[in-house]
């Protein structure tokens, strides 16, 4: 593994559909392996794609349950694989902390939790990471991680956010919440429509914009149309195992 790669492991929103995931992002370069959020189901489909005990870390954007449902058993998991010498290092666990409860992040001697503010720089492996606060209601941070040339931005959940544009300048790929359809725009506070998501990347310059933190009802396409419309570059939606090379 040498190039910096994406898979989608969980894309929805609120809760997961049968077999699947919400928010959870499989970053890879050379020998590194990162959760970006941790959420309901996540656990489930990653073991299709590679062994718990590899993960090096996990960084969460915020402490909603679709993002850090699973953050427990991943946990367990790695006090199981330590004792079976599976896991040679503890798990990593990063959490903002605009929290009360940041005490979730450790576990034992198997999981070691830190906190992060918007002026922290992680260095992970290969891997760059830095923060900005999002408009959400509960405190989120978006995500943008680096290695090398290549950039990737995670917007967490938000709803359009100033802040955000030049954070996510230039990215390689945007990884942006499109929670609405351009018909509910505005109406649900903390999460963005297609057409924002397709605004933003638009303003940021990005190279590619993959539109996830789905909802359960309507046409996903129709998410695709109207996102599209707005940034005019390469277009996606995230689903399941969808994998990119940055």
């Amino acid at each position: 593994m040498s190039e910096f790669s994406l898979t989608v492991i969980g894309h929805w929103g609120a809760y997961p559909s049968r077999g699947e995931a919400t928010s959870c992002y499989l970053l890879q370069a050379e020998d590194t392996s990162v959760l970006l959020d941790c959420g309901s189901g996540a656990l489930s489909v990653l073991q299709e794609h590679m062994f718990l005990a590899d993960i090096d870390a996990v960084i969460l954007s915020h402490y909603h349950a679709d993002h850090i449902a699973d953050l427990g058993c991943l946990q367990y998991a790695a006090l199981i694989d330590m004792d079976l010498n599976r896991r040679q290092k503890p798990l990593r666990i990063y959490g903002h902390d605009s929290y009360t409860h940041t005490d979730i992040l450790s576990y034992k001697n198997c999981a070691l939790g830190q906190t992060y503010d918007r002026n922290s720089l992680l260095e992970i492996g290969p891997f760059r990471f830095s923060f900005a606060p999002t408009t959400h209601p509960d405190p989120c941070f978006a995500i943008r991680a680096e290695y090398g040339s290549s950039s990737l931005v995670y917007s967490g959940d938000t709803e359009p956010c100033w802040e955000l544009v030049p954070f996510s300048e230039g990215a390689s790929l945007l990884l942006c919440e499109t929670s609405l359809y351009d018909l509910y725009k505005g109406k649900i506070p903390g999460h963005m429509s297609a057409g924002e998501a397709g605004e933003l990347a638009l303003a940021a310059g990005v190279g590619r914009l993959v539109a996830t933190h789905l909802p359960h009802w309507g046409a996903h396409n129709d998410l695709l149309a109207q996102a599209k419309a707005t940034f005019g570059g390469e277009t996606m939606l995230a689903q399941k195992s969808l994998h990119l090379e940055l």
